[in-house]
């Protein structure tokens, strides 16, 4: 089972139907992890209502090593997708065997999904009266089958609380399984370890919880104006006061157009998207420098150290001093 102590553990439980897409996921972005000195900071088992073979939807079997005991000793318990039908799809409740192994989950353990893996976790009454989101393609059978699920459909991961206080989180489709999973790295070990982690594996370091599931325009058509140019012009500026109208004249655009254009290309705002670039850069300066919080605050674009105080807590749920003291580390090497 477990063998490496001090690290946080990580069991992933799959069903018959499993995605293995999805089984990679956990394993490639929390297994790359690291610290300074490189070592691991995650351990990540997989594990299953029954030890032994698993079926995909490929045209292979995964031999998973270990039975749901592995669920006992999890800090951190992630159920991916199935495409064979169970009971979770049919009538919203678990078959004994996953209803049985679920029970061996520690009170205080954190619980993720990733895609249609949220069925699982509703169907054992741990998602009732919390916000959650799944795959947009299955989101009317979930809310049909989980009437008591606050599901909102259009985001790309939510985070909430059971009543023991531990974290429990879904994710939409397969993609947003790796923003759900750097999402973790970044809350358990700071920002500058998950940049380290998607610079290694290559994808985009930071897409928030809120933003859409579905982006219309992910790759422009030929001769179509983008707002490319002026999202890098900003990045340039953060520290600057920066208005729609500056944004929208980048782009030869009225405000009306670039805001549109902007929505469809990035599922967000601009003001949201601003926000979202300035809150990254104030976690980076806290944990990358020894500037003062006010100093920091104006480096990012907020202006004043109680502005960014209200948008750190708003984002991260703690002020810009406690992030600090909890992540301020060297950051670890790059291969």
């Amino acid at each position: 089972m477990f063998t490496k102590p001090g690290r946080h553990r990580v069991a992933v439980f799959v069903r018959h139907g499993l995605l293995p897409i999805e089984l990679g996921i956990p394993h490639r972005i929390l297994g790359e992890a690291r610290t300074a000195a490189g070592e691991r900071l995650y351990e990540v088992v997989t594990c299953s209502a029954a030890a032994g073979e698993v079926r995909t939807n490929a045209d292979f079997t995964v031999h998973v090593p270990h039975g749901p005991e592995a669920l006992a000793e999890a800090d951190t318990v992630i159920v991916p997708a199935s495409h064979e039908p169970d009971e979770t799809g049919t009538r919203g409740t678990l078959p004994a065997e996953l209803a049985d192994a679920l029970t061996l989950v520690r009170p205080g353990t954190r619980l993720a999904s990733i895609c249609t893996g949220a069925f699982v976790l509703a169907a054992a009454g741990l998602l009732d009266g919390l916000r959650a989101t799944t795959h947009w393609a299955e989101s009317e059978r979930f809310r049909r089958l989980f009437p008591r699920v606050l599901l909102d459909p259009d985001v790309l991961y939510t985070e909430e609380r059971l009543p023991d206080g531990a974290a429990v989180l879904t994710s939409a489709g397969v993609a947003s399984g790796i923003d759900l999973c750097l999402h973790m790295v970044r809350g358990d070990f700071g920002s500058a370890v998950a940049n380290t982690v998607a610079r290694r594996t290559v994808v985009p370091p930071h897409r928030e919880g809120g933003q859409a599931q579905f982006v219309e325009r992910l790759v422009p058509g030929p001769r179509m104006h983008t707002t490319g140019n002026a999202r890098a012009w900003a990045l340039q500026r953060l520290d600057q006061p920066l208005t729609l109208r500056q944004l929208a004249a980048r782009e030869s655009m009225s405000v009306r157009t670039f805001t549109r254009r902007f929505r469809e290309e990035t599922g967000l705002s601009p003001q949201r998207w601003l926000t979202q670039q300035r809150v990254d850069r104030a976690r980076q300066l806290l944990e990358d420098s020894d500037l003062p919080v006010d100093r920091v605050a104006e480096a990012a674009g907020f202006g004043t150290a109680a502005s960014m105080r209200q948008h750190l807590s708003a984002a991260l749920g703690v002020s810009p001093s406690t992030y600090r003291r909890t992540f301020r580390a060297e950051a670890p090497t790059t291969i």
